[in-house]
């Protein structure tokens, strides 16, 4: 407790490429009470006999030995003597010299030092950093859990009281949602008053550098006005949105109305995407299992480090079973043959890359099968719904597991082909990114150029694909046909209603997210104050942490997912729902001989909302 400071007896060692594999300087290191503070080597402390005892608190049992152990003038940064190192009209400087004795009789250049330092460094905060987020988690783990089974209440109770009270909580949603980034203004504006006046809160990011703590930023008033203006204007957004959408916001929630009819009727609906994402796991675990089988099935590489003396075999490859046997023990007592990587210059490392790149085709390709699965079985339980004349006298009896059964039976081809699609276009997104990370360094800039366009034109293909593919798999389940008809059928009846599509789809997917926005935000609220230990009945439950960002981010993003999850049950309902209620329109008039099949409710509002729709593009027009 009382040598709080790590000494670094050779920081060129750091440079070493052992710090990236073991996330250690192969250097001798201890703990001492306070970094030295004089310019002074091994050598030179041996004549000046004064300073000898000063040097002998730094260096390992045997100091007396005739290898010399390089000593400089070491602040501390981080809790860790590093080279003090300045600059001198451009120049790079221990003290007073641009050179220094490794203590092995060679004059280094202290830029060497500095690139030693800086790696060094930056590994060691790294892997601090990670240390102290597994400690913050092995500590708040249990609330962490508590906070996402909240989350997953909060869910739960919205869609329940949407099913029968849709109307009011649409507007309760919006009204809070405005509340609570209300209060997100307010309480950043609170913040940045409370600091405008306070001494280092006006430092700029650029002279502050990255921390690994960002607490530190939380101190800095830049940050709350940043956060206040990106509040402001979301809430301008939000409010201008509801603004001109007032009348739309009428239609969009009789839809929801009906939606909420609908899962109302299909309860087991909002559990199913238990069942996706548990499938979904299964998918990522294979990938990973089988990319680690394939990454660890070649030659195994092991090299020589010596880490206390110059040696000329360091780096070279070494066979770990007959090293002991070897002149390079001989010659090098200190070095050891250590496990580097993977690899080798085999026949099959050549194919390697070739096998990781088609598993994760096929990862996209099983990935994009199950969500389609869950789609499709979805679309079928509730245009099971929509058209039952007689609601719910007609339904099926279990119309999910009913749906599922013929998704498998029929239509397993047409989501397997329309999978196939979205993932030759993901996993060429992937040989995209692994090209622009490859020519990062090159000066071609027609090349990068190229290469941006073609990420930003795929990008959109796969919005659009996965946009065409949802509508697809609707059309499959209502009418059983394939997947090239279904998506040429869904793209026409989408253009022929885009108003209607505009109007009421879309404004629909707005409400939800705001749903889906009002229960990460209230829980992220609650998450902040508990973490923070700023409620006083529980101020002494929270745990003790380092960053209390982690478990706040943490219960945050799992929040949208659990919110996703449940809402994204409403959303495939509106989409298949309004879907159904355009090919309603055209194969039926609303006569005795060819009634809708709508609710009588939906049908009214939703009718009039067209008609008035259909009036001022003709007026815009």
């Amino acid at each position: 407790m009382n040598k709080p400071f790590l000494f670094y007896f050779n920081i060129i060692k750091c440079a070493s490429p052992l710090v990236l594999l073991e996330f250690q300087c192969p250097t001798k290191q201890i703990c001492v009470n306070k970094c030295p503070d004089q310019y002074l080597t091994y050598q030179n402390a041996r004549r000046q006999t004064k300073d000898f005892d000063y040097y002998k608190q730094f260096c390992v049992p045997g100091f007396n030995n005739p290898s010399p152990v390089p000593c400089v003038l070491h602040p501390s940064v981080a809790r860790r003597c590093l080279p003090a190192i300045n600059t001198k009209k451009g120049v790079i400087m221990v003290g007073n010299d641009t050179t220094f004795e490794d203590g092995m009789g060679k004059r280094r250049n202290v830029t060497e030092l500095v690139e030693g330092a800086k790696k060094a460094n930056v590994v060691l905060e790294a892997r601090q950093l990670a240390m102290k987020i597994f400690e913050d988690y092995t500590v708040s783990w249990y609330w962490i859990i508590i906070g996402l089974v909240i989350a997953m209440v909060f869910s739960l109770i919205f869609v329940v009281l949407l099913r029968f009270l849709a109307a009011i909580m649409i507007w309760v949603m919006i009204v809070l949602v405005i509340l609570v980034l209300g209060y997100g203004i307010v309480h950043c504006y609170m913040e940045y008053a409370r600091l405008k006046g306070e001494d280092g809160s006006d430092v700029s990011l650029k002279d502050l550098g990255f921390q690994t703590d960002l607490r530190v930023y939380l101190h800095l008033k830049q940050t709350w006005l940043a956060f206040m203006i990106i509040l402001c204007i979301m809430e301008v957004i939000i409010i201008l949105l509801l603004i001109f959408l007032r009348k739309r916001i009428l239609i969009a929630i009789a839809l929801i109305k009906e939606a909420s009819r609908a899962i109302g009727y299909i309860m087991t609906s909002l559990v199913f995407p238990l069942c996706t994402f548990f499938l979904v796991c299964l998918c990522i675990a294979y990938w990973a299992s089988t990319a680690v089988f394939l990454s660890t099935s070649n030659d195994a590489v092991y090299k020589v480090f010596n880490d206390t003396s110059e040696c000329d075999y360091a780096g070279q490859t070494c066979i770990p079973e007959t090293f002991n046997m070897t002149n390079i023990t001989k010659k090098c007592p200190d070095a050891r043959c250590l496990f580097t990587f993977y690899g080798g210059v085999t026949a099959y490392h050549k194919y390697l890359i070739v096998f990781q790149i088609y598993n994760a085709f096929m990862f996209f390709w099983l990935a994009n099968f199950v969500i389609a699965l869950g789609q499709v079985t979805l679309a079928g339980a509730f245009a099971s719904y929509y058209w039952a004349f007689k609601k719910p006298d007609d339904m099926p009896a279990f119309p999910l597991f009913s749906s599922f059964g013929r998704a498998l039976r029929y239509h397993t081809g047409s989501m397997a082909f329309g999978s196939l699609i979205l993932a030759i276009v993901q996993i060429i997104r992937v040989l995209l990114e692994y090209l622009d990370h490859r020519l990062k360094a090159a000066e071609n800039k027609f090349a990068k150029f190229l290469l941006t366009c073609l990420k930003c034109c795929f990008w959109c293909l796969e919005k659009f694909i996965k946009f065409l593919n949802r509508n697809a798999y609707i059309m499959i389940a209502i009418y059983g046909t394939n997947f090239c008809t279904s998506a040429k059928n869904a793209f026409f009846l989408l253009m022929r209603n885009i108003i209607r599509v505009a109007v009421l789809d879309k404004v629909t997917d707005f409400l939800l997210f705001l749903g889906k926005l009002l229960i990460v935000g209230s829980v992220g609220i609650l998450a902040f104050f508990f973490f923070t230990q700023r409620i006083d009945v529980v101020r002494d439950t929270a745990p003790p942490l380092n960053y209390y960002w982690v478990p706040i981010l943490t219960v945050i993003m799992g929040s949208y997912l659990i919110a996703h999850g449940f809402f994204s049950v409403y959303a495939m309902c509106v989409d298949t729902l309004f879907l159904c209620f355009c090919e309603d329109l055209e194969r039926n008039d609303g006569s005795p001989e060819r009634p809708y099949y709508m609710s009588p409710e939906l049908s009214e509002i939703l009718l009039k909302g067209s008609l008035e729709s259909s009036k001022s593009a003709d007026s815009q027009g």
